[in-house]
């Protein structure tokens, strides 16, 4: 029997490997002799940097950065086994966790670590990006980025602007002379899994800035500030990216990615499932496993066990997935691919309890135990 164990993380408790290795060893102590095949997918969010590092044979690399807040600080990204494919979560640098709820302030904060991260990649020889741009805590429509790849954003004095999206409006020219080259000369792919345009009413700032400090004249006075980047772009390279779907990702990181880098924006978990040669694995599967922290309606919506669950359809696979716990209208999910679904809980328990990664890797083994056990018990009735 050959068995693909494909899931997520379970978000703040395990990570993609950890979760998989328990779903292995669970399954191990009924059937010793399959062939289990462990693919940890990430969907470009938290974990997309250990999934791909795993997978590709590659290493972490830890980078001096300049924090959201202007601070330097320290921040990751992977590096596949070839040297060739840097793999950056923008979150590691430029992320909401490194900010503290008293201190997030979308006017200010800055994309320029990310910028630091991919500019550490160019000077290792990658060729290939890969960018997650989930998390963000920055509404800067990827100003900060763009300034540590050598782009000079100028106020009518010739000036560089400052930080954060609060400066946006004082961008009078935009200079890419002194922009790295080397860029031209890379593949960038960016794992988006929102369409929201850069503004208006589902744009960046009316949508994901007040999850990052923004008070309600904030939210008014960023997208006003987001619309004319987008105006100096259009001026500058006759491109108008202002209601592209995506560019509003990431406090407006999808359209500094589109137009400088020249990225394809595509959703994570069709970039991460490529990458991993997913579709091959489980075209020759007899069981697929997958699994996430939490499934619930939601989670149609580009989240790993769908994603991994629409690849296993076209092939007629059966696809079991153990998740954290089961939310709202979870059944949604079923059209989608998935044959059945469990969750780990065994009992009532806070959410502290859950969430301890000990507890949860022993609920894994447990509950992967228990299936491999059913699946015996069907395979003997007659």
């Amino acid at each position: 029997m050959k068995v693909v164990i494909a899931p997520d993380s379970f978000k703040e408790s395990l990570s993609a490997i950890e979760v998989a290795n328990e779903i292995k060893a669970g399954f191990s102590q009924v059937y010793p002799d399959a062939k289990y095949f462990l693919r940890p997918v990430a969907d470009g969010g938290e974990g997309t940097v250990d999934a791909m590092v795993n997978a590709l044979n590659g290493h972490k690399v830890k980078v001096s950065i300049t924090d959201p807040l202007g601070e330097k600080g320290l921040a990751f990204y992977g590096i596949s086994g070839d040297g060739q494919t840097a793999v950056i979560e923008m979150a590691a640098a430029s992320g909401l966790e490194r900010v503290s709820i008293d201190k997030r302030d979308a006017k200010i904060t800055t994309s320029y670590g990310t910028g630091e991260l991919i500019k550490d990649a160019l000077d290792r020889g990658c060729k290939k990006f890969i960018i997650g741009i989930g998390g963000s805590a920055t509404n800067d429509g990827g100003a900060g980025m763009l300034q540590a790849l050598g782009v000079r954003l100028l106020d009518k004095f010739g000036n560089q602007i400052g930080y954060g999206g609060i400066s946006l409006s004082a961008i009078d020219k935009i200079d890419i002379s002194q922009m790295d080259h080397r860029i031209k000369q890379c593949d960038f792919e960016v794992a988006c899994d929102v369409t929201n345009p850069l503004t208006g009413e589902n744009g960046a700032s009316v949508i994901f800035g007040p999850q990052k400090g923004a008070t309600p004249l904030d939210v008014k006075l960023l997208d006003s500030n987001l619309k004319h980047f987008a105006q100096v772009i259009k001026q500058t390279f006759n491109v108008d990216i202002e209601f592209t779907p995506g560019t509003g990702a990431a406090g407006g990181m999808g359209a500094a990615l589109l137009v400088f880098m020249n990225a394809k924006l595509k959703p994570g978990i069709e970039i991460i499932t490529k990458l991993l040669n997913l579709d091959e694995l489980v075209k020759e599967a007899d069981l697929v496993i997958t699994g996430e922290g939490r499934l619930d309606y939601q989670s149609v919506n580009g989240k790993v066990p769908v994603g991994v669950a629409h690849i296993a359809k076209k092939y007629n696979k059966p696809v079991i997935a153990i998740v954290g716990s089961l939310g709202d209208k979870a059944e949604t999910v079923y059209p989608c691919g998935i044959s059945s679904m469990f969750s780990i809980l065994s009992k009532v328990s806070t959410l502290s309890e859950a969430l301890d990664s000990n507890m949860a890797k022993l609920n894994i083994y447990n509950t992967s135990m228990n299936i491999a056990l059913t699946l015996k018990i069907g395979k003997n009735l007659k």
